[in-house]
């Protein structure tokens, strides 16, 4: 069952948003050449302490950690540890929030100093991906035309869709329904609704869509260590069109 959300109950999603988006926006500040991600984790939890928030993620199935952390080839899911980011990299990290009984979930794909024109473009078209799928987030469209715009958009670049992963429902669990794919046929699936709350988040590769999943049983990774990108947002379908609720 999707669960449509009242006015007061988007006002906690948007102050949920707000720590979301403000902790992404500290911590891409820190991404430089010689920082750990375990650098990072600490100073998101530290985030979530200041606002009286509980990390989403640290405890969620057995997680251990406030963010998820995935470098270059790392889908999603990634373990912090104490290796330094080195120039050229880039990392993905996917954060979330529980506040006042309302979760926010985002997720940023961020350059560690200058990238190569081929992982730029890959960065780009994922941000972009996003973008347009958002623009379809109106009542009356349909779930699919979500998934659609995001496929429709990376593919003719030259990349790939990730299949195992999607986006999903969000509000007072972190996983709701629906759950939103980022490739299928426009014009299919459930009909959207003023109400509703989605977190919609492309995971896109720069070569094949396959992933593997490491011996620690969280990290994905790509099949054919190519780099992935991967963004996100939560997003509130309104009568006025789509509105963001993790952006600052």
């Amino acid at each position: 069952m999707i669960v449509l959300k009242s006015p007061a109950e988007l006002d906690k999603m948007r102050a949920a948003g707000r720590i979301v988006a403000e902790t992404l926006a500290l911590l891409k500040t820190r991404i430089i050449p010689g920082v750990t991600t375990n650098e990072l984790n600490r100073l998101a939890e530290k985030e979530c302490q200041r606002h009286g928030a509980k990390p989403a993620f640290k405890g969620y199935g057995g997680f251990p950690f406030a963010i998820c952390s995935s470098p270059n080839e790392q889908v999603v899911h990634g373990f912090a540890d104490d290796n330094p980011l080195l120039e050229g990299d880039i990392l993905s990290i996917d954060f979330g929030v529980l506040y006042k009984g309302f979760y926010g979930d985002s997720a940023i794909t961020v350059a560690v100093g200058k990238l190569d024109d081929d992982t730029e473009r890959l960065l780009i078209a994922t941000r972009e991906s996003l973008e347009q799928a958002i623009e379809k987030a109106v009542p009356n469209g349909r779930l699919s035309d979500i998934s659609h715009a995001v496929q429709s958009w990376v593919e003719p670049k030259g990349f790939s869709v990730v299949r195992e992963f999607v986006g999903h429902g969000i509000g007072r669990n972190l996983h709701e329904a629906p759950q939103i794919p980022n490739y299928g046929q426009a014009g299919q699936g459930p009909r959207l609704k003023s109400g509703m709350t989605l977190a919609i988040e492309p995971m896109i590769n720069a070569g094949a869509p396959g992933v593997k999943i490491l011996e620690d049983g969280w990290t994905a990774v790509t099949q054919d260590s190519k780099r992935s990108a991967h963004f996100e947002h939560t997003v509130a379908i309104t009568d006025n069109g789509p509105e963001i609720l993790t952006q600052v």
